[in-house]
């Protein structure tokens, strides 16, 4: 078996990544920002809850749950936090941990999904061409309309709302996720450059064309079973797809970063994980659990990123680069 500890991705960025995601990010950013905050009414004792909707990539209103600690005092550090494939943002009294610790919490909503195993509010009104059911191959023939343009570009602008809220400090501003969250925080990370720290666990979307090659289940199935029908189609796609890889955003991100990833894992492969984090430019550590799967370190991933968050958001210090 490959000691993911020595594995080197051979995946390969296009010449014109930075331009492509620069105008990408440029356009969304015409549209004014003026997020959408409405309080929402719960029985919770020590967090607020606010509906947000905000505009994403093409000003397409983008919703999230912002949760804030109800007892604050001065400018807070904020989490961004990104849910996982075919998911929502749920409901607003889920997701305490983060607003309990001190923090703004902003969950947001990825377009189109949200018809799995938590609710979610947000539609994608673009249409695409034919598509393997579920959300990775829609668009998939060209960059321009492939669905994760669209999503990494509403991340991006999720961090520009949290930043431009008087309560917020803009400088202590982190991404988190797990699985696809994670790949939408990683391409966050790549995206926004003076980020203060970022959690990714198990990362979706990094090292793609490989973890498609090592995994026969879902999500990255989606890509195969097209494939087997478009058989003419495989260096489009993987063109494509080149423009999304976690790989190409972890070497663009400077923001002091926890990786994690599970040995066992069949459906992000540990193997793609350690692609994308020998690439990443900051600061960085991963944890691997050898005998866990896709949940990587469940709560205890949770537990270190609280304590690492607490001295990068809290007090300002970075670590240093550990590998």
């Amino acid at each position: 078996m490959l000691n993911v500890w020595d594995y080197r991705s051979s995946y390969k960025e296009p010449e014109d990544f930075d331009e492509f995601w620069t105008s990408t990010i440029a356009e969304a950013r015409a549209h004014e920002l003026a997020p959408t905050i409405t309080p929402v009414e719960t029985r919770l004792v020590t967090v607020e809850v606010f509906d947000v909707t905000f505009p994403g990539f093409g000003g397409h209103p983008i919703r999230a749950w912002l949760r804030l600690p109800k007892h604050r005092t001065g400018k807070l550090p904020a989490v961004v936090q990104f849910h996982g494939y075919s998911s929502g943002r749920g409901a607003p009294i889920e997701d305490l941990l983060w607003s309990s610790a001190g923090y703004a919490h902003l969950f947001m909503d990825v377009r189109g999904q949200g018809g799995d195993w938590a609710g979610g509010d947000t539609p994608d009104p673009v249409g695409s061409g034919p598509a393997y059911p579920g959300f990775l191959t829609r668009g998939i023939e060209n960059r321009d309309d492939y669905f994760y343009r669209r999503v990494y570009t509403d991340a991006v602008r999720a961090v520009d709302t949290v930043r431009s809220l008087d309560f917020v400090d803009p400088e202590r501003v982190a991404v988190i996720g797990n699985s696809q969250g994670a790949g939408i925080a990683l391409a966050a990370a790549g995206l926004v450059p003076d980020l203060a720290a970022a959690h990714i666990q198990a990362p979706f979307l990094s090292d793609i064309q490989q973890a498609t090659r090592l995994v026969r289940a879902f999500p990255y199935e989606e890509i195969t079973k097209y494939l087997a029908i478009h058989r003419s189609s495989a260096d489009q796609v993987w063109s494509t797809l080149a423009y999304f890889d976690g790989i190409a955003f972890a070497r663009r991100a400077e923001a002091p970063a926890w990786f994690s990833a599970g040995q066992l894992d069949d459906v992000v492969p540990a193997q793609a994980v350690f692609g994308a984090y020998h690439e990443y430019w900051g600061p960085k550590q991963i944890r691997l659990w050898e005998h866990n799967g896709h949940e990587a370190g469940g709560a205890e991933d949770s537990a270190i990123a609280l304590a690492a968050f607490a001295q990068t958001l809290h007090s300002g210090q970075s670590h240093r680069n550990e590998e």
